[in-house]
Order: structure tokens, then C-alpha cells, then sequence
């Protein structure tokens, strides 16, 4: 049976964007207002919400980062294709 996690993340095209939103939540900002005005994916719109999804699901630097690193830490920059993620894992099952 496959893990399943859930988390947050907030997308962008370029890895200073990413390091410059990891000092925001750094001073406290919120990842869920930062990611509705920052990332590039649909899910920015729902606080950066992927909901819950199966390893292997994501890119593969993505899901390393989600099943391998620790819960409830902004994780990142991490680079896909896609570009730059900051992550943040809810739960892990």
C-alpha cells in the first residue's frame, strides 16, 4: 500500500523568489496568504492545498522532499520543471 501525505506549497519561476517567501515565513509570515498571491500553481488559490496525495504522485525531487523530509517545516527551495517549491507536509500516513 502506498504512503500518503498531505501539504502546502507555494510554486515560483525562480529560486531568489523562493528564498525571498522562505524569509517571509521565516518573520511569521502565512504560507496560505503567500501562496494565494504567489504561486504560479491552481492550487495557490486554495492556500497552496494539494490535499492528499500517494507517493510517486509528484515530480520526483517534490515527493523526495514531502515523504523523506520532516512534517510541519517549510521545505525548499526545491527545483521540478515546473520551478521552485517551498513545501510544507501536514501529515504523512
Amino acid at each position: 500500500m502506498a504512503r500518503k501525505a498531505a501539504a502546502l506549497h507555494i510554486l515560483v519561476k525562480t529560486e531568489q523568489e523562493c528564498l525571498a517567501l522562505k524569509q517571509q515565513l521565516a518573520k511569521g509570515g502565512s504560507f496560505q496568504q503567500l501562496a494565494k498571491k504567489h504561486s504560479l500553481c491552481p492550487s495557490g488559490k486554495r492556500g497552496g492545498d494539494l490535499g492528499e496525495f500517494a507517493q510517486g504522485q509528484m515530480a520526483p525531487a517534490f515527493d523526495k522532499a514531502v515523504f523523506k523530509g520532516p512534517e510541519l517545516e517549510i521545505q525548499g527551495p526545491v527545483k521540478t520543471r515546473f520551478g521552485y517549491h517551498l513545501i510544507k507536509v501536514l501529515y504523512k500516513r
